[in-house]
């Protein structure tokens, strides 16, 4: 494979580079920019000079560089400081005729760029190589290993003269490329591997090229491969030489049908290792990828011009697709996907999607950590309804064949569902409330098939559950629990549109416990309250829950009354101890399914719509008096307009 050819264009490249020359007074920082910028060894150089610019064609990639000094004066540390912060990379300068100028690198200059906190890729430089004592026989390598061992921010070291024009340009070039063409994000140093972002890009880029699915690129492969990245074909003798390389050093790179998998990332690997990275991240850019090695923004459609009330959910066609990959990786005799086989969904991802919250542990699995395939499937929807943007970059990296768009579909508003009193929404979620030791977390735990434990755990942090709900009708829908905790229900309730997103909500008491009752009734208010001010009230049930234990005195009466005054069903008794939940969920999915029905009404809801009510009709009497009225002066006129006509 060819090396990225000179000027070629990068979408994703800075429009500048910004280079900050630092370090000792006298190590030669001034000489080094201005010969850069002139070509020649200036007589007199100023202490500290100004922004110096360097043309977009002094260099292949073609994007500018301003080059910034910096003083070396202890009263304009805090200008240096300012300047670091600034800097796409770093060069830091030493004599090579003074020692003390290198040490000072490793024990100043390099420990405040950390302290700094400045990420930015560093080169360290050797001036004035021409009055280096010619005696002095350790290389550049053997001098600098301790420091880049050390510091591994160090990108490239290298030796110059500006009296001599020795090096001078390639210290920029160096700095620029390591900016534009980063080995960090590429290659771990210290292991000397490929990083494992970078392995997940190349292994999407290999399968993508392999048209033929036979787990090797032919040589037509390659030759479409070639040309894709840059824009020019390879000789067969070429293409002979790359697998010779490769079969040399690592025989199972190659078999009879090509350059396996393992052979490419080889060949990136002897890339990099060689200085080469030009070449890896061409390839990468090629196929859409930013400098974090992820897929840039611009090539994810976006779903973010929705209404507050409106959800994102997969497509049928998304949803065939899945269960197909499904059926692929699935090699299980029990029909589940185990967690290796998850790794491989998502080996050409940027990362595993779930194993980071809130998706670890959220859906049903079995004890080896496998999912059926509607907790496959139920993990998506929820990926999809919480980040669709997310699900939609992770569905383009497993391969989806179509549209991105055409996986996704923005649901109705659920206000429109009210009043049209149906929704068709495959996908509810169900916020969770109630107080502490209410039997929030049983319910989530039982939801997903997870043992019951007397122990209590409290905590301060929202949870979810997610999970298909099978209907009597035949359909399934996806339901997703989300337990708000006690503490946390001021927090949720300050945003006016936090209801937007609640298909339904349920509020679980101890039915042993009046405290318990009291404080899930006050929450329901709060909710239901806060449905009414702010236009998004959402169907709501009430769970009894420990109904294995003796309902409190008065429990009966209490909930009929609160029931009958809110107008919303009865309290549902479950007994996650006992396994006896009631049908709670499929419950739960049939209000959702209902969002004009049970909805509470407060005292001040109901105030509110009998003013409405009130002011409605007097408006109505008015305009039947004004109508009248009118009819009455058009009568009126007509008879004596008939009178003047007979007289």
């Amino acid at each position: 494979m060819a090396k990225a050819s000179a000027g070629a264009t990068n979408p994703y490249a800075k429009s500048g580079v910004r280079i900050v020359v630092a370090g000792d007074r006298g190590t030669g920082k001034s000489s080094l920019v201005v010969t850069a910028a002139a070509e020649n060894f200036p007589t007199n150089v100023p202490p500290v000079l100004p922004p110096t610019r360097l043309p977009e064609d002094f260099f292949p990639d073609r994007v500018p560089i301003t080059i910034i000094d910096t003083s070396s004066r202890v009263e304009d540390d805090y200008k240096v400081a300012e300047e670091l912060k600034r800097a796409d990379a770093v060069v830091f300068t030493y004599a090579c005729d003074e020692p003390t100028s290198l040490e000072r690198l490793s024990t100043f200059w390099l420990p405040k760029l950390r302290k700094l906190e400045v990420k930015v890729p560093v080169i360290v430089v050797g001036c004035k190589l021409d009055l280096r004592d010619e005696n002095q026989q350790v290389s550049l390598e053997q001098v600098m290993s301790p420091i880049m061992q050390q510091f591994r921010e160090i990108e490239t070291c290298i030796e110059c003269s500006a009296l001599k024009q020795i090096q001078i340009p390639e210290v920029f070039y160096y700095a620029q490329k390591a900016v534009l063409h980063p080995t960090g994000p590429l290659f771990d140093q210290e292991t000397q591997t490929l990083r494992p972002r970078c392995v997940r890009a190349l292994k999407r880029i290999f399968i993508l090229c392999d048209h033929d699915r036979d787990g090797a690129l032919s040589d037509a492969e390659l030759n479409d491969f070639q040309v894709k990245c840059f824009n020019a074909p390879l000789q067969p003798s070429e293409i002979v030489g790359v697998k010779r390389v490769v079969s040399e050093k690592l025989p199972e790179g190659v078999n009879d049908r090509g350059l396996t998998l393992t052979g490419f990332l080889f060949l990136h690997a002897l890339f990099i290792e060689k200085g080469r990275l030009e070449t890896t991240w061409t390839v990468l850019r090629k196929f859409g990828y930013n400098n974090d090695i992820k897929l840039a923004e611009d090539l994810i459609p976006s779903t973010s011009k929705r209404a507050p009330d409106q959800t994102v959910e997969l497509t049928n066609e998304a949803i065939e697709y899945l269960k197909g990959i499904f059926e692929l990786y699935c090699i299980s005799p029990d029909g589940e996907l185990g967690p290796h086989e998850i790794g491989d969904i998502f080996s050409t991802a940027a990362e595993s999607p779930w194993e980071r919250q809130p998706y670890v542990d959220v859906a049903q699995k079995n004890a080896f950590g496998g999912l059926s395939l509607d907790a496959f499937l139920s993990m998506w929807a929820f990926m999809t309804f919480l980040d669709p943007a997310w699900s939609m970059e992770n569905m383009i990296y497993v391969g989806y064949p179509g549209d991105p768009l055409s996986a996704f579909r923005v649901t109705r508003k659920r206000r429109l569902d009210r009043k049209k009193q149906h929704t068709d929404r495959n996908v509810f979620q169900c916020f969770v409330f109630g107080p502490k030791k209410a039997g929030k977390s049983a319910l989530l735990n039982s939801f997903i098939g997870r043992y019951f434990s007397d122990k209590y755990t409290s905590s301060a942090e929202e949870h979810y559950a997610v999970n298909v709900v099978d209907e009597p009708r035949g359909t399934k829908k996806t339901l997703i629990l989300r337990e708000i905790p006690e503490d946390g229900v001021g927090k949720l309730l300050s945003d006016k549109e936090s209801l937007a997103a609640c298909d339904v909500a349920v509020f679980v008491h101890d039915s042993s416990n009046a405290f318990s009752w009291e404080r899930a009734t006050e929450l329901l208010v709060e909710v239901a309250s806060h449905g009414e001010d702010t236009g998004f009230e959402v169907p709501c049930l009430i769970v009894a829950a420990k109904d294995d234990l003796d309902s409190f005195p008065m429990a009966i009466q209490n909930s009929t009354r609160v029931s009958q005054d809110m107008g919303i069903e009865a309290p549902i008794p479950i007994s996650t101890k006992l396994g006896d939940l009631n049908n709670i969920f499929r419950r739960i999915v049939s209000a959702a399914e209902h969002p004009h029905l049970s909805i509470p009404e407060t005292e001040a809801g109901r105030s509110r719509k009998q003013y409405h009510r009130l002011i409605n009709r007097s408006l109505m009497v008015f305009s039947v008096g004004a109508a009248v009225a009118i009819v009455g002066l058009a009568a009126y006129r007509v008879y004596a307009a008939r009178r003047n006509s007979s007289s």
